[in-house]
């Protein structure tokens, strides 16, 4: 399915920049096998470059490792270790989309490369537009939410420990969730 800027209400060509009040980067894995662990990332940009046609949208986005929360300082710091991201090392995961797939269902699909620890894999997001807006202040605005299941083992974060019970203290796959705003620049 090919788009056209008829298509999508409102569209607007430009640099949309990231609202970072309205936005946020969260990821979830599984704990103990029997929850999830939920956090965040705190720092980041996002820029959408969207052309005349908006099939050939890019997408691309830079997240400051360091900044990771999931409300426990002591995990967040080993988080930081070389048992995990490795920040020191690689300061930041990045994210550039190399092509757009708009559905039927009036979602889309990002396809990019995402980058962290240094390894560079190929990687999809599912996501929902949720339109175009003029904010209270004469802004114009667009929102999007999108997520993407990357096995971390892929991106060399392999860390883990036996459970007395059995099993392991974390899954393999990780879950990363987009819920962004922009204003068109």
């Amino acid at each position: 399915m090919s788009i056209t800027a008829e298509h999508v209400a409102g569209y607007q060509a430009g640099t949309w920049k990231l609202d970072p009040t309205h936005s946020e980067i969260t990821f979830s894995v599984r704990h103990l096998a029997i929850s999830k662990v939920r956090g965040s990332f705190e720092q980041f940009d996002v820029t959408v470059t969207a052309p005349e046609n908006p099939s050939d949208a890019t997408v691309t986005a830079t997240i400051e490792i360091a900044s990771v929360n999931t409300k426990q300082a002591q995990r967040d710091q080993h988080l930081r270790t070389s048992d995990f991201f490795a920040a020191d090392e690689h300061p930041q995961m990045k994210f550039v989309s190399t092509a757009f797939h708009p559905e039927a269902d009036g979602t889309f699909v990002l396809d990019g490369d995402l980058t962290l620890r240094g390894v560079t894999k190929p990687v999809s997001l599912k996501g929902d537009f949720g339109g175009i807006t003029v904010d209270g202040y004469g802004q114009t605005k667009a929102g999007i939410e999108a997520t993407t299941k990357i096995n971390r083992h892929d991106f060399g974060v392999s860390w883990n420990a036996a459970v007395e019970a059995g099993g392991m203290t974390l899954g393999d796959d990780v879950t990363i969730n987009f819920d962004l705003q922009f204003v068109l620049s």
